[in-house]
């Protein structure tokens, strides 16, 4: 008669961080805020998808008019170079739905965090279905997805922002929905954040970025009658410098405070807001100008065509 030995378990789990073994695991893949030096992001290049853009349909896709299709990829290709110029690895998604011409703003899809990407579901049914492609790219690069809104959630990446490690702005609107908020917040409660700062978006805008943006470690431009009161106070009591775009016709039409940090302090910024440039340089910020003007017809700018993926930490 023989014996069975029944081994069993002898070993115990490795209990190191998600974070500590991401480099090694993942990739080099990280933010934590607007302005830490950036170094990996993810775009769309405006491909065929622009081209279904006509006069008689172009507000079914929230767009101001058709883009010239020729300058507008210029005008990406040229933020794309100022990138590459400071060091910044430019990712692409490669592959889009062939009917939404709107996938070249990728900041709404992705809402990058310390441990990885949170892929978004967007708010318009115009947009619904990109997310799909941006999680794909995602994946190849390496990029850990840490979660995917979903259930009633809708959730637009352009309606949060990170003031430091531990405080975000999270906004509620059109393109954000209570669930969806929630959502975001639970899990970047998981990565330690401790401020959730709610910012009701006013009807008649969609994102964020639109009425507020990060420019140096203490420095934030808004848009000061559409900002809250509670959102501006959690800045003052961070000793942040607030300027205030106070040119509706730059905010509006230009999107001055639709920027993008390479580092703190230093910006590049939709061209053709003289004030705005002015103020951000009189408070010592270093400011690139990149001509928008056919993208902006589609109510975007450098802001909303930039998914961060990896960003020093501040």
């Amino acid at each position: 008669m023989s014996l069975v030995k029944i081994q069993g378990e002898r070993w115990f789990p490795l209990e190191n961080s998600f974070q500590s073994e991401m480099p090694s695991l993942w990739g080099n893949w990280y933010c934590d805020s607007e302005i830490g030096k950036l170094h990996a992001v993810l775009l769309r290049r405006p491909g065929k998808e622009i081209e279904t853009v006509t006069q008689t349909n172009f507000s079914q896709f929230r767009w101001k008019a058709p883009m010239n299709v020729e300058k507008a990829r210029a005008e990406h290709d040229k933020l794309a170079d100022v990138y590459r110029s400071h060091g910044v690895n430019v990712h692409y998604v490669e592959e889009v739905h062939a009917d939404r011409p709107n996938s070249l703003f990728m900041r709404d899809q992705v809402f990058m965090t310390p441990e990885g990407a949170i892929v978004c579901r967007l708010g318009i049914s115009a947009r619904r279905g990109e997310e799909r492609f941006a999680a794909k790219a995602l994946g190849e690069l390496g990029v850990p997805i840490i979660k995917t809104i979903n259930g009633e959630g809708i959730f637009d990446g352009a309606c949060g922002m990170w003031i430091d490690r531990e405080t975000v702005l999270i906004g509620t609107g059109s393109r954000a929905n209570k669930s969806g908020a929630a959502q975001v917040e639970a899990e970047l409660r998981n990565l330690g954040v401790k401020y959730i700062v709610p910012f009701e978006i006013p009807y008649g805008h969609a994102h964020l970025d639109g009425l507020i943006n990060i420019a140096d470690r203490k420095i934030a431009a808004l848009f000061p009658w559409q900002v809250p009161y509670d959102v501006v106070k959690v800045l003052l009591e961070r000793d942040f410098t607030i300027i205030e775009a106070t040119n509706t016709d730059e905010i509006k039409t230009n999107a001055c405070v639709n920027f993008v940090a390479l580092e703190p302090g230093k910006v590049v910024m939709p061209a053709n807001c003289p004030e705005m440039r002015a103020k951000l340089e009189d408070a010592g910020v270093t400011v690139i100008e990149v001509d928008v003007t056919e993208i902006l017809k589609g109510w975007g700018a450098i802001h909303c065509m930039t998914a961060f993926l990896n960003r020093d930490p501040v």
